[in-house]
């Protein structure tokens, strides 16, 4: 049952990040695409805006399809959970609730993908795990974008009105 569980919660988990990232880079599934998103990532002080929204949205759908399938755990949940880490600085001063745009969704997301780095794919996956000593290298490089994404965001300057109301149009993409 516990393996039954997890393939669940990984379908559904990974594939939602999938459809974030498609909306980021594509244009998918109602999405603004990666020129729009580099917008709003350039109006929250995150530069280059194209190169961080990409980074962001390739995050969200890789993560989310190796999620998904079980692919070198713990590799996609990682990937995922440094983004989300970097989502929630985005909408923290919008508060608690998802409602009023504030981090309730990406800080969920944070949780569901350090529960599945922490409890494994479980048996029904597509592929092996990946490699200890591969996994502690992607851990510091992860550790090292979110950590460069997080101080560049907490030190933006205040947007600009018009950056403003870009910024309010992106962060319902939720960048990382």
């Amino acid at each position: 049952m516990r393996h039954v569980g997890l393939l669940a919660t990984r379908i559904i988990f990974g594939g939602y990040l999938a459809i974030h990232g498609a909306q980021k880079l594509f244009g998918s599934f109602g999405g603004p695409g990666l020129d729009a998103t580099a917008a709003g990532f350039e109006a929250m002080g995150m530069r280059p805006g194209k190169a961080r929204a990409a980074l962001a949205g390739a995050s969200e759908f890789g993560g989310g399809i190796l999620t998904a399938t079980g692919i070198a755990e713990p590799l996609g949940p990682l990937v995922i959970a440094g983004t989300m880490v970097v989502a929630t600085a985005v909408h923290r001063k919008q508060g608690l609730m998802s409602q009023n745009g504030g981090f309730e969704l990406p800080l969920t997301n944070l949780a569901v993908a350090i529960a599945l780095m922490s409890s494994g794919s479980g048996r029904l996956r597509l592929g092996p795990p990946l490699p200890k000593s591969l996994t502690r290298i992607a851990v510091l490089g992860g550790a090292v974008l979110a950590a460069g994404s997080l101080t560049q965001l907490l030190r933006a300057k205040p947007p600009s009105p018009a950056a403003a109301e870009a910024t309010t149009e992106a962060e319902d993409i939720e960048p990382a």
